[in-house]
């Protein structure tokens, strides 16, 4: 993403972290009345919004990274410079703890199982090197949070954690000054982390750049990576000024980072922290039926109207800023959300109305052009596009013209092959979902209102799973909202569905207007939340909201009457369950049942039948059973209400003397142990000889007197 406007307040210069602690604030933003769902036919989930906290702040990025870690969320709130530190263990009152603050601005937050967190923050001056502050996500307050800092490059705008937790990642992305008078390199860092949960030396930082891909480099920069614009250091690395490092994926040893404007990924070995290929991306062909756009809000002029249409000759750049990777039958593949972005500094202006490209680009679009039928602002006229492709030098015009992003999401593999994108499917369900708000800003609601710019503008993706199938949850930066795809098969994903927390009639500046802007998602799975269910946690810059949306499985079987089992609660009987009233999830397969018995709700080795008999071991606790509902992968398990297995008292007898003579008097002892070692109290009787004697018992031992015997030998 482009670096923040210098409106935002730094803190003196020094390179002085610090934590600051906040007063307690809890949310004051509601989920709108009703948000908007738009689901595909059979749809395997459902999102519902179920908690928000504001910031307060609008259009001026006051929550947009975010990650959860315990029963916390790490917001980036750019705005304040700092990560707001959110506890969401009730998802409907989520509150604020405090914030961990540094010199410069907060751009990316990770959080490492163990709860060493990392934050990327750009300096004051955004073209110096940036630095990245680790922290204890586990921290009682701001003054015990912070660990120490490391340098890195300019304006890191992205850190991640590798899975097993040894190497963090830090996008330097490198912009250039905003008047355009300097350009730093754009790097990719690589920072190896300590076991402990500590911060670590700044020896641990290797920095990866692209000096290999410059002119009589070690590589040729592949052909389709874009490289275009001013140069204010002339033949100074002008590759590895150009390249802007955007986002990372980790899978294993490789890190892949999104080159946004240069339309590509670099593949970065992280054991050796180098560059060792850049993927060209290639241009989506918008003449394709299927890849069509909604390319004009003037079509016509005051009442725009839904039309999707195909131009030979058009292209969309990918240019993709988040990016996620993902396994799916043993083979890595990459997710991209297609949200396109220009270069606009000091006086270098990259897009152009196609209507204005003879006098803001380099020419007019050629006579002969398929696309010169189509230059009026119904059709492509308004349509903002690169000047820097699409232009024949030999000819002065334009035959081809380029727009920015894909208005999808792609699928790729880890060589750059493309094995799957959405095409036009974001307009066309936008559209169902809110036709008299198709297209429309963030800031504002209107109809068509980003239709000649980069549509819906999807800008963030996050991957979940669920019963065994896989999600990417993607956000409309403009529009709004989540939509949901199944990639579980990359060449075959599909559409789920689609959710907007936002009231577009509302003031975009209260709170009623709900989330708008959607940043950062973060998927929280079941076993990672603090209320024991998959959630969705999402920082929308804009309304500087962060919303927590609830996942509903509808894969998984349903339980509408819990299961129950009958028997009488005593030492060897049989108890035998029933599984309860299911109602199957989406897809009709059948639903299966297991079952297992549990002893103070802990399970019982072995009890795994329906059927349970009842042992000396269960005397006194409570047994109940656990019927898990199975239908394909999905399953769920709910337990049977639990009933006390009644106590059996055990009573151990021994006589005294037990040889005796007729002369003798014989005293029966009765050692009476009860199930948890009680000592009972109370009358004990005891027949000997067809004669009952009776006693009491103290502390669990009774001594009865029975006196003489007659020869031969006695029961008890």
């Amino acid at each position: 993403m482009p670096s923040l406007p210098r409106s935002v307040a730094v803190l003196a210069a020094t390179a002085l972290t610090a934590a600051l602690a906040v007063s307690p604030a809890v949310a004051t933003a509601a989920i709108v009345a009703d948000p908007i769902e738009y689901s595909a036919d059979g749809a395997t989930l459902s999102l519902s919004p179920v908690g928000t906290f504001e910031t307060g702040l609008f259009d001026v990025s006051g929550a947009e990274i975010v990650q959860a870690h315990g029963d916390r969320l790490f917001v980036v709130n750019a705005q304040a410079g700092s990560v707001d530190v959110l506890d969401y263990s009730d998802p409907a009152a989520i509150a604020q703890e405090f914030s961990i603050s540094s010199d410069g601005v907060a751009n990316s937050v990770a959080i490492r199982a163990d709860g060493l967190g990392a934050i990327a923050f750009e300096a004051p001056d955004k073209v110096s090197a940036g630095h990245v502050v680790f922290f204890d996500a586990t921290a009682a307050d701001a003054s015990t949070a912070v660990l120490g800092e490391v340098t890195v490059g300019a304006l890191p705008d992205m850190v991640a954690i590798s899975a097993d937790g040894t190497q963090a990642v830090v996008a330097n992305e490198g912009e250039p000054a905003d008047d355009f008078s300097s350009d730093p390199e754009g790097s990719v860092a690589v920072i190896a982390l300590p076991a402990a949960k500590l911060a670590p030396a700044q020896e641990s930082v290797r920095i990866a750049d692209f000096h290999a891909f410059e002119a009589g480099g070690t590589k040729a920069l592949p052909e389709g990576v874009r490289v275009f614009g001013p140069r204010p250091h002339g033949d100074d690395l002008p590759v590895s000024r150009n390249l802007e490092p955007e986002y990372v994926a980790i899978d294993g040893g490789i890190a892949y980072i999104a080159l946004q404007e240069a339309n590509a990924v670099a593949v970065v070995d992280l054991a050796s922290a180098t560059v060792t290929d850049i993927l060209a991306l290639g241009f989506k062909d918008l003449g394709l039926a299927g890849n069509g756009i909604d390319p004009s809000d003037r079509d016509p002029n005051g009442a725009p109207t839904f039309s999707i249409r195909t131009y030979p000759g058009l292209h969309g750049v990918f240019m993709p800023d988040a990016i996620a990777s993902y396994v799916a039958n043993g083979t890595t593949y990459l997710v991209s959300a297609n949200e396109g972005d220009a270069r606009e500094w000091g006086d270098y202006v990259e897009p152009v109305r196609v209507k204005d490209l003879a006098k803001d680009g380099f020419g007019p679009v050629c006579a002969d052009s398929a696309l010169a039928p189509f230059l009026k602002d119904g059709d492509l006229g308004r349509l903002n596009v690169t000047k820097e492709h699409g232009f024949d030098e030999a000819n002065g015009c334009y035959s081809e013209l380029y727009a920015f992003g894909g208005r999808s999401f792609s699928i790729w593999t880890t060589d750059g092959t493309q094995v799957f994108d959405s095409g036009d499917a974001f307009e066309r369900i936008t559209h169902a979902a809110i036709p008299q708000f198709f297209n429309s800003n963030h800031t504002e609601a209107n109809l068509e209102g980003r239709s000649d710019d980069k549509g819906p503008e999807p800008e963030s993706v996050a991957i979940g799973t669920l019963s065994g199938r896989t999600y990417a949850f993607l956000g409309f930066e403009r529009i709004g909202g989540i939509v949901v795809f199944d990639i579980t098969d990359p060449a075959a994903s599909r559409f789920v569905t689609y959710v907007n927390n936002r009231d577009f009639t509302a003031d975009p500046e209260s709170s009623e207007a709900g989330d708008l802007g959607p940043e950062g998602i973060a998927f929280i799975p079941a076993a990672s939340s603090a209320t024991g269910e998959p959630l969705l946690a999402v920082g929308n810059e804009v309304s500087g909201t962060t919303t927590l949306f609830s996942i509903a499985d509808l894969l998984v079987p349903v339980n509408t009457a819990v299961p129950t089992f009958s028997g009488a609660p005593d030492v060897g009987a049989t108890l035998t369950a029933t599984s309860g009233t299911w109602t199957p999830g989406v897809g009709g397969a059948a639903v299966g049942f297991s079952y297992q018995w549990l002893r103070d709700g802990a399970p019982i080795a072995g009890a795994t039948r329906s059927t349970y008999r009842v042992a000396v071991a269960d005397q006194g606790r409570p047994l109940s059973v656990r019927v898990t509902a199975a239908q394909g992968a999905a399953s769920a398990a709910v337990d049977s209400a639990p009933v006390t297995v009644r106590r059996v008292s055990i009573a151990s007898v021994v006589a005294s003397p037990t040889l005796a003579t007729t002369k003798s008097k014989v005293t029966v002892t009765v050692r009476i142990v009860s199930t948890g070692g009680a000592k009972a109290t109370g009358e004990v009787r005891v027949t000997v000889g067809g004669k009952t004697f009776s006693g009491t018992a103290v502390d669990g031992v009774a001594k009865i007197a029975v006196g003489k015997l007659t020869r031969g030998i006695r029961a008890i």
